[in-house]
């Protein structure tokens, strides 16, 4: 099997770590998809198996940064680094706890109150609290500044009306964090006035709508909220600071080994292949250039350092690769050799199609160059 070369500052106990999820993963190949597999593509967003979270949990690899007085295992992002890598090199179906264990976690850490860190951490620890990000809204693209939900005050919390859409998982989520407009908007300080909220998806006034991809998947969804009462300890962070936190939250979301490795099986099975050797070892360089990057990034995280332009680069240039895999393989790749018992072209097939989200979640590719031109300014 074709698997990722760990980084040369691996230390001792990364390598011991690795070992034993490798070893973890070995003796549950028959819960994983084929490398060759589209279900092995976009597994974090897709691959919805609540018992095999639970299982990750158990290991102690669900919440691995998360403080011991909160239920956690106050490992480093390193650490954690490793294992996400290692499940994502073999499209391990991880969406369930994905979202929570890799955003929700460090911003309640951040912004959360000790009653909302002791009310949700530990189920997130446990794999058994699922959360969706309700940030992006219809027609609003990637400027989270031109967000419509509106929160209004009232007796003892805030009502929200508004639609947030592409909301991954949400249908099986028991919440998400909403940003909403909580004051007019300034043109000229169109940032200001944002907030957060943790929106239970249950709660009365809510609901959520399928979005069923050309493909016939479901994960993405739209959610509507209709005067949903948020009581005032699930505001999130501080009321009108909201700009400042989703900004520090992308940063969890955009560096992540995810940004490169969605379509690592297809990779995988065109190097087994064979198939045009100039081309695939081109890809292959620049996984381990971006393997390299978002180490550093985690590397950052863990120093408490600002991430946000790394971040970016790392979504940007891995966004971009997985998308030019998929097209390789479909230029190159043996077009009937099978791969792991599955023909690869079925892969090549889920990736294309996959292809335009890739350059749209988290940020669109243009407006991130635009994060990265003016954060490399201020430099």
């Amino acid at each position: 099997m074709i698997r990722l070369v760990p980084p040369a500052g691996d230390d001792s106990d990364h390598a011991s770590l690795r070992a034993e999820v490798r070893s973890f993963l070995a003796s549950v190949a028959d819960r994983l998809p084929a490398p060759g597999s589209p279900t092995a593509v976009d597994a974090w967003l897709t691959g919805w198996d609540e018992d095999f979270t639970r299982a990750l949990a158990e290991r102690g690899w669900i919440g691995m940064t998360v403080p011991v007085e909160y239920g956690g295992h106050g490992r480093s992002f390193e650490e954690r680094f490793v294992v996400t890598e290692e499940l994502l090199a073999v499209g391990a179906p991880v969406a369930a706890h994905w979202i929570a264990d890799r955003q929700i976690v460090p911003s309640l850490l951040k912004y959360g109150t000790d009653a909302q860190c002791r009310g949700f951490l530990p189920g997130i620890v446990a794999g058994e609290v699922y959360f969706a990000i309700g940030m992006s809204e219809p027609e609003s693209g990637s400027d989270l500044a031109s967000v419509r939900t509106r929160a209004t005050r009232v007796d003892g919390g805030w009502r929200l009306n508004g639609t947030k859409v592409w909301t991954s998982g949400a249908h099986r989520a028991h919440a998400f964090i909403a940003l909403a407009r909580t004051a007019p908007v300034d043109p000229e300080r169109r940032h200001d006035g944002l907030s957060q909220f943790i929106v239970d998806l249950r709660a009365p006034g809510v609901r959520v709508s399928p979005i069923v991809s050309m493909n016939g998947a479901h994960h993405f969804n739209e959610v509507f909220l209709d005067d949903v009462l948020v009581p005032d300890d699930m505001v999130f962070g501080e009321i009108g600071r909201g700009w400042t936190q989703v900004t520090s939250e992308l940063s969890f979301e955009r560096s992540g080994p995810e940004r490169f490795l969605s379509t690592f099986g297809v990779l995988a099975a065109n190097v087994e292949s064979g198939a045009d050797a100039a081309s695939t070892g081109a890809l292959v360089a620049r996984t381990a250039a971006l393997h390299q990057m978002s180490t550093a990034v985690a590397g950052a995280l863990q120093r408490g350092e600002p991430a946000d332009v790394p971040a970016a680069v790392v979504k940007v240039l891995g966004t971009e690769l997985e998308g030019d895999v998929a097209e390789a393989a479909a230029l190159h790749g043996d077009p009937t050799g099978p791969f792991g018992g599955v023909p690869l072209p079925a892969a090549v097939t889920a990736a294309l199609d996959q292809r335009p989200g890739f350059t749209l979640r988290g940020g669109t590719t243009e407006v991130l160059r635009g994060v990265i031109a003016r954060g490399l300014g201020a430099r």
